[in-house]
């Protein structure tokens, strides 16, 4: 039976991205508005602000194949090495608005996606491992959670506010992903899927924004679990610990008090007793330039 632990008692604005770091043996977190990069330590039970830059928001990040972690702000990715305070810039992208959730590929490449501006919606775009910048999705309705499959042959990427987790074919040699296709379209007043992860039987978990909880699918898009949180907006989700069988959650207040959002939004969740496992996340290989 699934444990659900409120391991964080943090007040996390928007609360995401969550990576386990397999180095460090610890999970690295976000507050996005507030510029906040949290390390979360399973054996001490500590949670601390490892890094925070001068009120840019941190959209998301990865763990680079030297343990470094790439930081996507506001048109920038910046290395940072942990337990520095100062990050070296790796590349500059052409976009007006802040990144949202990333994800590295199988070889080192990365997917990041940008939020809507004035007039303009999000794009999806991939860094290369020279540095390279392009777009490869134009005009997604908030870019959200993204993932593989296990067995390298499809891309998965969340569309917030158009309320669906579209699949795309992948080619691992070249990074191309192309015949997108809906792979679940969720309802009304269901709660919006944000951050996602796949499990080790190549199921997605979708965690749900105003919507309380974290949603299992089988391979063909069917609901086949469902985890309930104290806290409406479920941020993001990943596995973390060595053995991969623990569940994390971010979560968020966005701004309101918790007799309206829940006595745990904004805090950070772990959930044990599910089966099976996940699977190690990708590490980013972009070269400094």
């Amino acid at each position: 039976m699934a444990r659900v632990e409120r391991v964080a008692d943090t007040t996390a604005h928007t609360g995401e991205g969550p990576l386990w770091h397999p180095d460090e043996g610890r999970l690295y977190w976000v507050d996005i508005p507030a510029g906040r990069l949290h390390r979360y330590d399973p054996e001490t039970e500590r949670d601390e602000v490892a890094y925070e830059t001068d009120g840019v928001p941190i959209g998301g990040f990865t763990v680079e194949a030297d343990g470094a972690l790439l930081l996507f702000t506001r048109g920038r990715v910046e290395r940072l090495v942990p337990g520095e305070s100062t990050t070296e810039r790796v590349a500059t992208v052409d976009a007006d608005t802040r990144f949202n959730d990333v994800i590295a590929d199988p070889e080192g490449r990365v997917f990041a996606g940008t939020m809507p501006g004035s007039g303009a919606l999000g794009d999806l775009y991939r860094i290369d491992t020279d540095g390279s910048v392009r777009v490869v999705v134009e005009g997604i309705d908030v870019p959200n959670g993204m993932g593989f499959s296990g067995d390298g042959t499809t891309f998965y990427l969340t569309e917030s506010a158009s309320r669906r987790i579209d699949a795309f074919d992948y080619d691992y040699a070249t990074g191309e992903i192309a015949n997108r296709r809906s792979f679940v379209e969720t309802p009304p007043g269901d709660g919006v899927p944000d951050g996602m992860t796949v499990d080790a039987a190549d199921h997605l978990w979708s965690a749900r924004w105003d919507g309380g909880r974290v949603v299992r699918y089988d391979p063909s898009g069917a609901v086949v679990d469902a985890v309930s949180l104290p806290a409406r907006k479920v941020a993001s989700v990943t596995f973390g610990e060595p053995s991969r069988d623990a569940l994390y959650l971010t979560t968020a207040l966005a701004g309101r008090d918790r007799s309206v959002e829940g006595d745990g939004a904004g805090a950070l969740f772990r959930v044990t007793g599910l089966a099976p496992s996940g699977r190690s996340e990708f590490r980013s290989r972009v070269a400094v330039g």
